[in-house]
């Protein structure tokens, strides 16, 4: 009930019709019985927002948080970030020590490098959250309409928005909140409660009752618009606030960023164990060595009254090395390396930089790149095993266009696919005249008709070349997609066949059923005319579905243009055949039998204007063929190899019939019909299905129609690129199972000979909707599964697995899951529809802990950002679905293409890179620690330092860290294009060749006995390991050493009281001595001499794929010998099961096939025939 007086009724008429919003008494509103029960707690005052200003009705405001951080919880979290690492962990303690007599260095010298290094990271970490707050502050400093009274609307920030304010939102705007739908126009004083559910993150679910004047509309899901999503086909609707916030579906939907660590990073703590252990080691053979120095043999130096000193009483020799064991952990703490979180951290924050950058990462359409919102898992890029990905938005446009259709049993629409193309390219045939040449169900007629098109119809002929031509000519470019004609683009119509375009339809052999198809398309959807162009006098139109909208469009092509329509009459204008003319005819609209996924097709019954009656149906082909009457199947069987091939390119295909009504058995039907539609009850659908299915029979088929769901530029080629990487791929859709299929065979995911896996729960166990026989449906079906790709046959064939979302449900849970995932694993291709939010992410955390692979999520929206969230490494597309999947990633591109290089190329870099930057800090942090450990050897574990405080302190900070650093930004095994043209070099990444004990073991050999050694060895080694060389690296690495030399020659410089033992030492004591630079020179080549040799043997006789191409690269194989450097592409392409590349081979295994078979039977009717017989017996 309204606090307050309604000033005007609101006018049920401008509100949008849904069928939800029934009157309904609040007495027998079951829904009112619930309100301020658990979960149906929440009342809205629509229009009067400072009714929630005080509890109980007082909300949430509008402002969303995507931060890790606030000013509150930033120093105590971003703390227990960095002391989770235990190297970190063990230079805090070393700090604490630092300020007791225990410590050999000056506290600051330990002091300063961990806060240096745990401050870098910490502001590295409030850069990055700083970003998102930035992307935060845009996002709810977006404003719109709201009303403040007396029907004005000022604009008003997203984040000031309460429940209850009515706002205005424009076409192409996103919605600011969870929003009521209340009228696309607005009357003054609107002031209504409206009672809903509590928040819940439930997308497709919404319960709730509108109040007015004591009568109580429910409300349906059709009612709420979700915030982030934008507004598309209306100019502008009216909306209350019912959710704000952290309360929204979105925000529900999705978790507080989380913070992922790299696999690499995870096992950097393992190595710094085994640093520690051996730490641990050294340090008690330090103390142990002393102690029974110190007993044997010190005890007899009486003159250095050692009794007075702790750490030299011979008295106490095991509390004296036990003192000493605690100064030898921190003397040897420079085998732990402590810079080498703060070098990864600035490596990874530089390249995150210089993938932003990427030219090859720009969209110019939409005018973004690729943003890394965190840089943290830069080399998990490089191991990436399984992509998740999101459909519509990631991989479509959600766009259709009409490409082919088959009327009267005859194929139209000329364009080849890539697949056909490559495939006749390399077998040097031409496939689309062998394509029609195998139609084993042609007549006499249609025989000649096709022979017309692939011989006679030189515009068609033309048309087809010009794509090819622009195929071969840009690889890039995806032509069955994008690719543009001399001829104007209409957009949702890319149909090219000169045998129906520009009216010449009129010349075909049965044009009464071509008529009859093309009045079908027009008339039969709930589409509406919308915007006229003014030069072409074409119109556009909006529907219910954008398939609708691409057959209404092609219908307005061929010459049926619907221009209007009203509640019972639609406005044609045709072409007359017999005329030549465009005529205008309106048909009488009788009934309308709607669209579900239960029925899988639609029916209008109108009459035309000789007062004819006519069903005319378009559906699913099963559906149709199933209701067709013996006279109706006439082109049946060529009809349904044309539906074949137009599933293996990809299409949506609707078969199109219809069936002449007498009006007796119509107005029979109609009474019928109308008792059922006013039916009230849960019986209602059932009894209206009944009444459909006794008119939708007996139907003649025309033929079928086949519209792409156009896929984003070079999703294919993507696919193929990461399949050939080894990378698996999982389709997860909310779409239906056979739009799912399409789009798997469109890119790739899905081809003609692989043997798919359908499962899903049988009808009657739907029905019965008991869990104990769904799981045993489940499971029967699993093992029947298992059994069959067991078999001899199956062990290598390509498997695709189809999961729908109710059975997915089950199969997700506990005791079947396992069953699930060892079949879905092992399969080549998995395509999951009908999937809810929570069930992305459940299967993203699954697929993560069943296979230990690093999975990699991808998606556009607020339905994604669980499964982003959820997975190794999280996409999120900046496309048209609202910004909550890149606000929740941890990487952001403008579409999805852009993956295959930001993988392929960045990841397999960065996973190198970051691999050899750990295995070399590694290095010379043992080379350094071991000195001081081989002095303690000559000081009888004395305990002296052998390197001045600032010479320890300068090692990592200055003299060692830009040769790595440029290490770690810079280095190259192979060039990009050569990354992408040999992708099999990503599967070092997933194998993690790279980064594994025996490499992190082999690379600890001994180093340098003295500093000046230590710095050449460390620098020199450096410069073996780098396989790309810039003037930023030799400035590095040679300048690093340079530096130490300048260094010691100004610290010498300074007086004694602040250089101390170094004062003049490289002028007065080592410059002059031939034995320094000797000693030097042949320490550094005995030092890096075993690295020197493994390298030489590694390449020469055990070489791996990418030394192979460095060789190949620098005696330029790829432009001399062309040959053989295609040969060893070849054979570097894994012959994956998926992928564009998989298609074609699989293509022409299809087609030399049916070739061998044509030839044989050729030879058999030749070798049988009697002239063939009479010549082979004649005498000779």
């Amino acid at each position: 009930m309204s606090s307050g007086k309604t000033k005007r009724k609101i006018r049920w008429s401008k509100l949008y019709s849904f069928a939800c919003l029934r009157p309904v008494t609040a007495e027998h509103d079951p829904s009112q019985q619930l309100l301020g029960q658990p979960g149906f707690s929440r009342v809205v005052f629509c229009n009067e927002p400072l009714q929630h200003k005080a509890k109980p009705y007082k909300y949430p405001k509008n402002y969303v948080s995507t931060t890790k951080y606030n000013i509150v919880t930033f120093l105590p979290k971003a703390l227990f970030e960095q002391f989770r690492r235990v190297a970190n962990l063990y230079f805090l303690l070393a700090a604490a020590l630092s300020i007791t007599s225990l410590a050999p260095f000056t506290p600051v010298s330990l002091i300063a490098p961990l806060v240096f290094v745990v401050g870098v990271s910490m502001i590295k970490e409030a850069v990055e959250d700083w970003h998102r707050f930035l992307q935060d502050l845009n996002v709810n400093s977006r404003t719109v309409k709201a009303h403040v009274g007396d029907g004005k609307f000022i604009d008003r920030s997203w984040k000031q928005l309460s429940v209850g304010d009515v706002v205005k939102v424009n076409k192409n705007e996103y919605f600011p909140s969870d929003l009521l739908l209340l009228s696309s126009s607005y009357e003054d004083g609107i002031s209504l409660l409206s009672a809903v559910r509590t928040p819940n993150p439930h997308l497709y679910t919404f319960v709730g009752n509108l109040e007015l004047k004591n009568v109580s509309f429910p409300l349906c899901p059709a009612t709420l618009l979700l915030r982030d999503s934008k507004l598309r086909n209306t100019d502008y609707i009216y909306g209350v606030v019912i959710f704000s916030g952290p309360d929204t579906k979105a925000v529900r939907n999705s978790t507080r960023s989380p913070s992922k660590r790299s696999r690499i990073e995870r096992k950097m703590d393992l190595v710094i164990y085994l640093l520690f252990t051996m730490l641990l080691l050294i340090s008690l053979v330090t103390a142990s060595g002393f102690a029974r120095f110190l007993k044997s043999e010190m005890v007899k130096w009486w003159y250095l009254s050692l009794e007075d000193d702790p750490f030299f009483n011979p008295s106490k020799p095991e509390v004296s090395g036990f003192l000493q064991f605690i100064r030898a952990l921190i003397l040897y703490g420079y085998l732990i390396p402590i810079s080498l979180y703060v070098s990864i951290e600035v490596v990874k924050v530089l390249q995150a930089m210089l993938i932003n950058k990427d030219i090859e990462l720009y969209d110019e359409v939409t005018r973004k790149s690729v943003q890394t919102r965190t840089s943290n898992l830069n080399e998990e890029l490089g191991q990436v095993g399984m992509i998740l990905s999101d459909k519509t938005g990631t991989l479509t446009c959600n766009q259709m266009e009409f490409r082919k259709c088959s009327i009267a049993g005859i194929s139209y629409g000329g364009d080849i696919n890539e697949i056909d193309w490559a495939a006749s390219k390399r077998m040097n045939v031409d496939v689309e005249s062998y394509r029609f040449s195998t139609d084993e169900f042609e007549t006499a007629s249609q025989s000649c008709e096709m022979f017309e098109f692939s011989v006679g119809n030189i515009s068609t002929e033309r048309a087809v070349q010009g794509g090819l031509r622009h195929m071969q000519n840009s690889s890039a470019e995806n032509s069955r997609i994008s690719y543009v004609e001399e001829e104007a683009v209409i957009k949702g119509f890319t149909f090219r066949d000169d045998r129906l375009r520009n009216k010449k339809w009129i010349y075909r052999s049965n044009l009464s059923d071509v008529t009859m198809f093309f009045r079908v398309m027009a008339l039969c959807h709930t589409g509406i005319p919308v915007e006229e162009d003014d030069q072409t006098h074409k119109l556009k139109y909006e529907a219910e579905s954008p398939e609708e909208v691409s057959f209404l469009i092609a219908a307005q092509e061929f010459g049926f243009q619907f221009f209007r329509r009203s509640q019972s009459v639609m406005f044609l204008r045709e072409f007359d055949p017999s005329t030549g003319n465009e005529v205008e005819r309106k048909y009488k609209l009788l009934n309308l039998l709607e669209f579900c996924s239960s029925r899988k097709r639609m029916s209008v019954i109108v009459s035309n204007e000789e007062g004819q009656i006519f069903l005319l149906c378009k559906g699913a082909d099963n559906i149709i063929f199933d209701r067709l009457a013996e006279n109706g199947r006439t082109y049946q069987q060529a009809t349904t190899l044309h539906l074949s091939n137009y599933a293996e390119d990809g299409f949506r295909t609707l078969a199109f019939a219809y069936r002449k009504l007498e009006v007796t058995e119509y107005e029979q039907w109609n009474s019928i019909f109308k008792v059922a539609k006013t039916t009230i009850g849960p019986e209602r659908e059932e009894i209206l299905e009944k009444a459909s299915e006794m008119i939708e029979k007996d139907l003649i088929l025309l033929g079928v129609a086949a519209v792409e769901d156009k896929l984003q530029k070079g999703v294919p080629e993507c696919i193929d690129k990461l399949a050939q990487a080894g990378i698996k791929i999982w389709l997860l859709t909310g779409d239906k199972k056979e739009t799912a299929i399409n789009i798997g065979f469109a890119c790739s995911l899905l081809r003609r000979d692989m043997k798919q896996f359908h499962l899903s729960l049988g009808r009657e166990t739907a029905t019965t909707n008991q869990l104990k026989a769904m799981k045993e449906d489940i499971l029967n079906q699993l093992e029947s599964f298992h059994k069959v790709k067991s078999e001899e046959g199956n062990k290598d064939a390509p498997l695709a697995l189809v999961v729908d979302g109710k059975a997915l449900e089950i199969a997700l849970r506990s005791d079947v899951k396992d069953q699930f995932l060892q079949l879905a694993v092992n399969c080549a291709s998995v395509i999951c529809c009908r999937v809810s939010p929570k069930q992305k992410a459940l299967i993203t955390r699954l697929v993560k802990e069943h296979t230990g692979r690093t999975t990699l999520a991808i998606g556009d929206g607020a339905n994604d950002v669980g499964m982003i969230q959820e997975a190794d490494i999280g996409v999120g597309i900046s496309g048209m679905e609202g910004m909550q999947a890149v606000m929740a990633s941890d990487i952001s591109l403008p579409q999805f293409r852009f993956l295959g290089r930001l993988l392929i190329v960045h990841g397999h870099w960065c996973y190198k890179r970051i691999s050899k930057m750990i295995l070399y800090f590694v290095y010379k942090n043992i080379a350094f620690g071991l000195t001081l450990f081989y002095y303690e050897l000559y000081t009888r574990f004395a305990g002296e330092v052998l390197y001045d405080d600032w010479y320890m302190a300068l090692f990592n900070v200055i003299l060692t860290s830009l040769p790595v650093i440029s290490l770690g930004v810079l280095e190259q095994d192979v060039s990009s294009e050569v990354c992408l043209q040999f992708p099999a070099l990503y599967q070092q990444g997933q194998k993690n060749i790279y980064f594994t004990w025996k490499r992190i073991l082999d690379i600890t050999h001994l180093g340098a006995m003295t500093y000046t050694c230590i710095i050449w060895t460390v620098n020199c080694q450096i410069a073996l390991i780098i396989n790309h060389f810039t003037w930023i690296q030799h400035l590095f690495i040679w300048g690093s050493i340079l530096i130490w030399y300048v260094f010691l020659l100004i610290y010498g410089a300074l007086p004694p009281a602040y250089s101390q033992r170094g004062f003049q030492v490289l002028i007065e004591a080592l410059g002059p001595a031939p034995l320094y630079w000797t000693v030097t020179l042949f320490v550094v080549v005995i030092s890096l001499l075993p690295y020197f040799i493994h390298i030489i043997i590694q390449r020469s006789f055990y070489p791996l794929d990418d030394h192979v191409i460095q060789e190949m690269k620098y005696f330029r194989k790829d432009v001399a010998d062309n040959q053989m450097w295609e040969r060893e592409r070849s054979n570097s392409i894994k012959m994956t099961q998926i992928g564009f590349s998989a298609r074609v081979d699989a293509r022409i295994r299809f087609l030399k096939e049916h070739l061998h078979q044509k030839k044989q039977l050729i030879y058999r009717s030749v070798t049988s025939s009697p002239i063939f017989k009479s010549l082979t017996s004649s005498p000779a």
